[in-house]
């Protein structure tokens, strides 16, 4: 009989000995974490912004001063306002070059409807509404159809709303400007809705910088935890292959060109409230630059990469460089140059850090 210990003990050839456990590397896990931090696509214009303010702290005492900083974000807002959604397209895979115009046409809608019809004004801002939202869905529904580049419609459709802009407002005014509504009803309501201030410590702060905040959060939150965030980014990175698990891409598009629609409603309102009139050639132009804004916050070109943060720094960065030139007494003609510089820059800072973090 074969003792109970002597049947149970192991062969020595059944396995080899166990080798002792490697030592952990840390420097594997700091690696990990630095490449996450360079892969989120607004850690560009971050350091930018940090490096722009540090800037203009140094050189321009005004511009340490508490009320200048509530300036700058009233101009950062204005553009991070209309960035956002601009934004959100372009990660969808698209541009909206009437998205300037737009901010325009929504302001004379409300105003020339209010003041030719004697309407509380309300009623403007509300059918305002609803012709940026239609403009907006012309464009995505017009894409969707056609198949023809977002650029090239959108440029029709700026075309279109610039001279009906002029041509309309000549029209009901006699000159390129419409009447003021500062006496009308609802005008006061209407007013501390979309141009209010807010004191804050001895400071009074616009209320378009709050509701950039809130856009801002709430559009992270879209991206991040929606399934219609997930159908931008899949309809932004391959549309076949979005179409081909499913994801509503016809809605998905228009849904978009129709927030950039809801943007220029709501900055055209701010306008139109804040000077109680508005000029019908104003807006040429600020396309381009919703669009920078947009890159230097990390939005790719070609689509189906970004964030809301990013456009958020970089409406930021615009607002700091327009008015720092001024507190520094420079000539504001660089300005322009300035900004360009910077939409360079960030482009390559852009494609360094995707590189960093997409290196083995």
């Amino acid at each position: 009989m074969i003792p109970v210990s002597q049947a149970t003990a192991p062969a020595a050839s059944d396995s080899p000995p166990a080798s002792p456990a490697a030592p952990k590397d840390g420097r594997t896990s700091e690696r990990s974490l630095a490449r996450r931090v360079l892969a989120r696509p607004e850690i560009g214009a971050l350091i930018a912004a940090i490096s722009v303010y540090v800037f203009f702290f140094a050189v321009a005492s005004p511009f340490r001063e508490a009320s200048s900083l509530a300036n700058v974000l009233y101009e950062s807002s204005v553009m991070g306002i209309m960035a956002l959604p601009v934004a959100l397209l372009m990660i969808g895979g698209e541009f909206d070059l009437s998205a300037g115009v737009a901010v325009t046409t929504s302001a004379l809608t409300a105003s020339i409807l209010s003041f030719q019809l004697s309407l509380n004004v309300w009623t403007g801002v509300i059918v305002a509404l609803v012709v940026a939202l239609a403009v907006g869905a012309f464009n995505g529904y017009l894409l969707v159809r056609t198949g023809l580049p977002s650029f090239l419609i959108t440029l029709g459709s700026f075309l279109i709303l610039q001279g009906a802009n002029l041509a309309v407002t000549k029209i009901f005014t006699g000159n390129v400007a419409t009447d003021s509504i500062s006496d009308m009803q609802g005008f006061d309501q209407a007013k501390k809705v979309f141009a209010s201030e807010i004191g804050i410590g001895g400071v009074d702060v616009k209320i378009t910088v709050f509701y950039w905040l809130v856009f801002a959060a709430a559009a992270t939150w879209l991206l991040l935890r929606t399934r219609f965030g997930n159908w931008i980014f899949a309809t932004g990175g391959n549309e076949e292959s979005a179409r081909a698990v499913g994801v509503p891409v016809t809605f998905t598009k228009i849904a978009l060109f129709m927030g950039v629609g809801a943007g220029a409603w709501f900055v055209g309102m701010h306008i139109l409230f804040s000077f109680n009139t508005v000029q019908s050639g104003e807006g040429v132009g600020n396309e381009f630059l919703y669009i920078i804004a947009a890159v230097i916050g990390g939005c790719l070109l070609t689509g189906g990469y970004g964030s809301a943060i990013g456009p958020v720094i970089g409406a930021f960065i615009f607002g700091m460089v327009s008015q720092g030139i001024v507190y520094a007494n420079w000539n504001p003609d660089w300005f322009k140059a300035f900004l360009g510089v910077m939409l360079l820059l960030a482009a390559l800072v852009n494609l360094w850090v995707r590189r960093q973090a997409t290196r083995r």
